[in-house]
């Protein structure tokens, strides 16, 4: 199992945050106002199994909303349907914590889930220098630890 975390803190209070995040319909404030995003079955964006399916970038994604918490803010929820990432067993939770100090927030975003081994073949090659390591033998970690991106999935 791989946990992925993120968390930021943001000038405006929690409960600002959290009203604009907390309708799991609110897609686009994650994507700049674009991609359309509308919850299945007439639900509502507050409602826990909720399904958020999402037309972004030419990528379909479905969210199943699998809990809400007004007095935590926090959302959690999985992929439904066949996952837009090559992943399973997708879980993500987004929280928001006020910052007394400031009257600022703080928002963490994980997830946990895992992926086929397979997938990391790319990246076994690159560093150890595997069957495809010919086609990127040119790779070589900079000063700064970045270089060329090879994906590691279609």
């Amino acid at each position: 199992m791989t946990k992925a975390y993120y968390s930021t803190v943001f000038e405006q209070p929690a409960t600002v945050v959290w009203a604009a995040i907390r309708d799991f319909n609110n897609y686009s404030v994650w994507v700049n106002g674009e991609g359309i995003s509308e919850i299945e079955d007439g639900k509502s964006g507050d409602t826990v199994g909720a399904v958020r399916n999402v037309f972004y970038r030419e990528r379909r994604i479905r969210q199943r909303l699998l809990a809400l918490s007004d007095v935590e803010r926090s959302q959690t929820y999985e992929f439904c349907g066949p996952p837009s990432l090559p992943v399973e067993g997708f879980m993500a939770t987004l929280r928001v914590t006020p910052v007394v100090d400031g009257d600022h927030a703080f928002v963490e975003w994980w997830a946990s889930f895992d992926c086929e081994p397979a997938r990391l073949t790319s990246l076994r090659t690159v560093l150890g220098g595997g069957p495809d390591a010919a086609q990127v033998e040119h790779w070589r970690p900079s000063a700064h630890g970045s270089g060329p991106i090879r994906r590691l999935w279609p």
